[in-house]
């Protein structure tokens, strides 16, 4: 801590005392910008004018790589963002904009090891008994060197910030930040305050330049998510970092994007994705603290295929309102409740809360009604990104700087996926964790959108319960036991009347159907020669029902034991672990709702027998 008390850290106030009174070399710079990327762009309009754009698309990718490279970080993070977008770029731009994640080019060896000389005190061999001569990687903002402790003999990476870095990146922040307030100022359909995200991402930026600070970032994360056992998060060697210099474990292992060599190792890339997307869920939703700069380069697969997550700079957190806020806005998609999804707006610090939501509830409708033509599960993220982007730019919506960063995390997920496999949907493998989540979270709000998606419009949906459980179970922290306790708390609990009606009209339906059903199955497994004697002589059978009142019976019991058997089957289930539900049923609140189901059972039954009787 007393290495790091030096460390940069980001102010606008500061870059504007700094570059303010420099009017030339804010220009200057302004001027290389713009001139290098205009004509970068012109270059491209005139290929596609002249009919050359595919011949020539390589050259223009390595031309930009060349660009942003020499443009400096704050570009390069730009670029690095874009390698991860197949589904943005062609694939020679994705390949070479992929060197700008740890290919960049090097600043001196001399000046590196000079730094770690000065910034931990010791000369450099009484640190490390080898240290590479060269870079074996170098990144925007600073490169590493392969190295053995002295003391120790363990292998470790060596991060040492590039020199001057502080007031490149500062001059290219002061110049964004006046871009974005000339667009807050002029360009209307832009409603979030790009100023404040521009804002958001220097800080972070300005972060990832305290390595002390990264250090602490790595333990912490450790500490929340290091405890599965395909999460591999490297140790900081505390007596060997400071502000520039940061020593951690070595890690063995290879880029997300380089399928070939991972799948040579007996492993496959989407394990590995899906393995990230666990991860990050739970980054993002359980704890709220994730990893918001994940391209290849910062993800590793381990021999052992295990997901190594590297460089901790850019970390950033998830409101606790939110993250329900954000499960909940999916239970009103897949319910399609465009009221409820605007309404969750305010949650989500989208809206302010005197914003009237009713005339953005059409639009959501209109979107979401054309893209839902099959499946939730079978939209990819980018469609609902840019279905929303086209919802916030017509109404008074403010992106928060969180959600920025959310999109970017996720975005960049499933793009190492689409690598592996063009038709992968990052939420059709997201929803085990949001099925698991739903069925067990004891949080008030997760467990209201739990009723109001199995209790669609009055009836109970023992399909989408099913589903629920067919896709928790594939998360390997479900339990079966824990499913029963939020909901059953709320029907035995003083707030849970409404509940308590809507479960006795459904017991009643479940005991009508599985009494009936046995009856019918009893009926059709009765030897020949007694069924005229059952029937009373009827071909037709002893009941008198339609064949589609049977058919709704027979599926309903159905449904009904599919879901006991998909709980007494999953991981772990021992009647034993209900003993705590059986002790809530045992309450007084348990037997008056006992006693409500038993009378309308009687009743239902009595009016099926009348019909019955009344039928023949």
């Amino acid at each position: 801590m007393v290495r790091a008390a030096g460390a940069t850290v980001y102010s606008p106030e500061l870059l504007a005392a700094r570059y303010g009174s420099r009017p030339f070399k804010v220009a200057l710079r302004a001027a290389e910008v713009l001139s290098k990327l205009a004509s970068f762009g012109v270059k491209v309009l005139l290929d596609e004018r002249k009919g050359e754009s595919s011949e020539r698309r390589r050259a223009r990718a390595v031309e930009l790589r060349t660009i942003l490279t020499r443009l400096g970080p704050t570009f390069v993070k730009i670029g690095q963002g874009l390698s991860t977008r197949p589904d943005l770029c062609p694939a020679e731009y994705l390949e070479e904009l992929a060197e700008l994640q740890d290919s960049l080019p090097t600043f001196p060896d001399e000046e590196a090891f000079a730094c770690i000389e000065r910034e931990l005190g010791f000369a450099l061999d009484s640190i490390y008994s080898t240290i590479s001569p060269s870079p074996i990687a170098a990144a925007s903002l600073g490169q590493v060197y392969k190295a053995r402790l002295k003391y120790s003999g363990k292998l470790v990476a060596v991060k040492v910030q590039r020199p001057g870095i502080e007031d490149a990146i500062g001059l290219d922040f002061y110049l964004l930040r006046g871009l974005g307030f000339l667009i807050n100022k002029y360009i209307d359909i832009v409603t979030s305050d790009v100023v404040a995200l521009m804002d958001e991402f220097a800080r972070r930026v300005f972060q990832e330049l305290n390595y002390v600070q990264e250090g602490q970032n790595a333990r912490r994360f450790k500490k929340l998510y290091a405890d599965k056992q395909d999460v591999l998060v490297p140790d900081i060697f505390w007596d060997y970092t400071s502000a520039k210099v940061l020593t951690m474990e070595w890690i063995e292992g290879v880029k997300l994007n380089q399928q070939a060599v991972i799948e040579s190792q007996g492993l496959k890339v989407l394990d590995l994705v899906n393995i990230g997307i666990q991860c990050s869920l739970r980054q993002l939703l359980e704890y709220g603290y994730f990893h918001a700069d994940p391209h290849p380069g910062n993800i590793l697969a381990t021999p052992e295929g295990k997901l190594a997550f590297l460089d901790f700079g850019m970390m950033s957190e998830t409101p606790e309102d939110a993250r329900v806020a954000i499960i909940g806005h999916v239970v009103h998609l897949v319910n399609r409740d465009y009221e409820a999804m605007a309404r969750d707006y305010y949650a989500l610090d989208f809206l302010e809360p005197d914003v009237d939501v009713s005339p953005i509830v059409p639009a959501l409708k209109n979107f979401f009604d054309d893209a839902l033509n099959a499946t939730v599960s079978e939209l990819n993220f980018k469609t609902i990104v840019d279905g929303l982007g086209a919802v916030l730019y017509q109404y008074p919506f403010n992106v928060p700087a969180y959600y920025a960063l959310i999109l970017r995390s996720l975005t960049v997920l499933e793009g190492l996926a689409l690598y592996a496999d063009p038709d992968f949907k990052v939420l059709a493998a997201s929803y085990p964790y949001f099925a698991k989540r739903l069925l067990t979270d004891p949080n008030p709000y997760l467990r209201d959108a739990l009723i109001e998606l199995l209790f669609k419009d009055g009836r109970f949906r023992w399909n989408r319960l099913e589903n629920l459980l067919v896709q928790g179970r594939q998360d390997r922290e479900f339990a079966a036991k824990d499913a029963l306790q939020p909901v059953l708390k709320l029907l035995l609990g003083p707030d849970g009347e409404e509940l308590r009606v809507l479960v006795v009209k459904e017991a009643v339906r479940v005991t009508e159907a599985i009494t009936i059903g046995t009856l019918i199955d009893s009926y059709n497994a009765a030897p020949a020669f007694l069924k005229p004697l059952i029937s009373s002589g009827n071909p037709a059978g002893p009941f008198k029902f339609s064949e589609a009142e049977q058919e709704q019976m027979m599926d309903l019991r159905d449904q009904v034991f599919r879901v006991w058997g998909l709980l007494r089957s999953s991981n772990n289930f021992d009647p034993s672990l209900l003993q705590p539900i059986v002790q809530v049923l045992q309450e007084p609140e348990a037997r008056v709702l006992g006693s409500r189901v038993a009378g309308g059972v009687t009743q239902r039954l009595a009016a099926r027998l009348l019909q019955q009787l009344l039928r023949t």
